[in-house]
């Protein structure tokens, strides 16, 4: 037993220092020139993260906690942010240095059907210890696989001999289309929407009708009806904001980059259009990391709107840029990584309507939800209503990859088949190969056999086989591919891309991954813990996340007897 002298005698020592990691002033100073005389604001993390990241190609503990000083946070808050999003490198004390150049592979499906795992294997030979080679899940490039990203530049169709000369000469890396400017869009007659918007020519409950009877709904991947949800946000009490999630990382998406590309100023009328209808105050576009070329082009297409807006009083318009976190294309979690917070999805209620984006009530929609408010206007809703196929209405992005000879967007009547699609749209199979399955919304969309290319591919018509078509991305599969592999490349997707806050879907994910991963599945232990996840999980994630499995359990079960499981 310790004396109670000692005791009182070591309660009165005075430490020589104050406890936690000590701020190191050179440091201090280079985080303090870096952020400049901006007012330093919470929400900001994220964007403050980004500039030592691309500044110092890492994070460094010791800027890390150089920031939280600076902010007036501790050094836990600053750090669990840096540590939850991918593409924050954080340096710890020992770490080796970071590579000045990193090469980041995608292995989500369509680029492990293009050989995404043979680039791995070759890349560290052919390169050498001076560049870093990572896994990464999928970049938004599925039409050109296998594709890579190197620092900031993407690399499609790429083969290790293209990777190494590009690196070698700076160049060679993806054109970004011209895209059609402000001045060109204006001139061609844009903003004139917005303008008959703002002059009184058409009403609010115009716009909020003309979107029921179009029966608009979000085409992020949920589906909920527009005009529905611009009544329920303008009911709600001002100040109202509005976020547009441009985060796009479900595997097999690439539709919004796409638009964005090549007409950036027909998402921002119909972006401003809703702002109007809705009354918000401040817009935040959330934009997804992968995307740098279309952050840059959005920026100076955003400034140039400012500079000569098209009506008065514009919206505060703000660029936030994701950090490589799929959770972040739930609208709650996307809300939550603008406030500069982990991206951890939100219990409900509220909803986000209610209290979204700071605690007010937020209009969040994706991005080509707006991109078709303007033809909706200037057109009329006929025009779109009488569009469909097979007793459907409308017209569907789709994004198209795998075994096609044509990927990539294709505006196609909703209601279109698989079968369709790949037969007019797509320029058939490629050579060799006959369809075998395919998914119909993504990662977490499920799998379908051939036997059923005859369904009418939008919304509430999959269900009933276990699937649903989400944000329309379409993966076809070969019979040279496996629907079991499939599964096992979604299931490790989501395993990586779980948040970790609930547990049917952090353990849930790792454990399904670890059955399907065996030779032999135990189906009944599998079933029940699919049912956990499905009906115990936050968010879409943990939820969605079995469909790949039940499908390949439903439709597939030769498979599981025969050799074509293996990986």
């Amino acid at each position: 037993m310790i004396p109670i002298r000692q005791i009182e005698n070591n309660s009165q020592r005075k430490r020589s220092q104050p406890k936690g990691r000590q701020l190191e002033p050179v440091a201090l100073a280079q985080i303090q020139e870096l952020l400049g005389k901006a007012d330093i604001k919470k929400d900001m993390l994220i964007e403050y993260l980004h500039l030592i990241q691309d500044k110092y190609k890492g994070l460094k503990l010791a800027h890390l906690n150089a920031l939280a000083s600076i902010m007036h946070l501790s050094a836990a808050e600053v750090y669990e942010v840096a540590s939850f999003y991918h593409h924050f490198d954080v340096i710890r004390d020992g770490d080796a240095a970071t590579a000045e150049i990193t090469v980041r592979v995608c292995t989500s499906l369509s680029c492990q059907m293009q050989g995404a795992q043979n680039l791995l294997q070759q890349l560290p030979r052919l390169l050498g210890n001076t560049v870093r080679v990572l896994e990464t899940p999928c970049i938004g490039r599925c039409e050109k696989a296998p594709a890579v990203s190197i620092d900031q530049q993407t690399l499609s169709d790429a083969s290790a001999e293209k990777i190494a000369e590009a690196l070698a000469t700076k160049s060679g890396f993806d054109d970004i289309p011209t895209a059609i400017e402000y001045a060109n869009y204006k001139n061609a007659g844009g903003y004139q929407q917005l303008i008959r918007c703002h002059t009184e020519q058409l009403s609010k409950e115009a716009v909020f009708t003309m979107l029921d009877n179009a029966g608009l709904r979000g085409l992020g991947g949920a589906g909920f009806p527009a005009g529905r949800k611009w009544r329920i946000v303008a009911a709600e009490p001002a100040p109202r904001l509005m976020a547009v999630n441009i985060d796009e990382g479900e595997p097999g998406t690439f539709k919004d980059r796409h638009y964005l590309e090549r007409d950036p100023h027909l998402f921002l009328e119909g972006m401003l259009i809703a702002a109007w209808a809705v009354d918000v105050a401040e817009i935040y576009i959330y934009l997804r990391d992968e995307y740098q070329a279309c952050h840059q082009l959005l920026r100076r297409e955003i400034a140039q709107l400012q500079a000569q807006p098209p009506i008065p009083n514009l919206p505060r318009i703000y660029l936030r840029r994701g950090a490589g976190a799929y959770i972040c294309g739930e609208e709650s979690a996307m809300i939550e990584s603008i406030e500069g917070k982990r991206g951890m999805p939100r219990l409900r209620p509220p909803y986000v309507a209610q209290q979204g984006l700071f605690g007010r009530p937020t209009l969040e929609h994706n991005f080509e939800t707006l991109y078709w408010i303007r033809d909706f206007l200037e057109k009329g809703t006929d025009w779109f209503v009488h569009q469909g196929r097979h007793g459907r209405h409308g017209l569907r992005s789709f994004s198209v990859s795998g075994r096609v000879k044509r990927p990539g967007v294709h505006l196609a009547p909703a209601g279109i088949t698989v079968q369709e699609l790949i037969n007019e749209y797509c320029g058939g199979m490629q050579d060799g190969h006959q369809l075998y399955a395919y998914l119909p919304g993504g990662a977490s969309g499920g799998i379908l056999p051939a036997s059923l290319d005859n369904l009418p591919l939008d919304f509430d018509t999959l269900q009933p086989y276990g699937c649903f078509i989400g944000s329309a991305a379409i993966i076809i599969l070969s019979d040279q591919d496996s629907a079991v592999a499939a599964a096992r490349n979604m299931m490790r997707f989501f395993r990586d891309e779980s948040c970790g806050q609930c547990t049917p879907c952090r353990v849930g994910t790792a454990k399904a991954l670890a059955l399907i991963d065996k030779e032999q599945w135990d189906i009944p232990l599998l079933q029940e813990l699919l049912h956990v996840m499905r009906d115990a999980s936050i968010c879409g994630l943990g939820q969605a996340a079995p469909n790949p499995v039940e499908c390949v359990i439903r439709y597939f079960p030769h498979e599981l007897d025969t050799s074509r499981s293996a990986t």
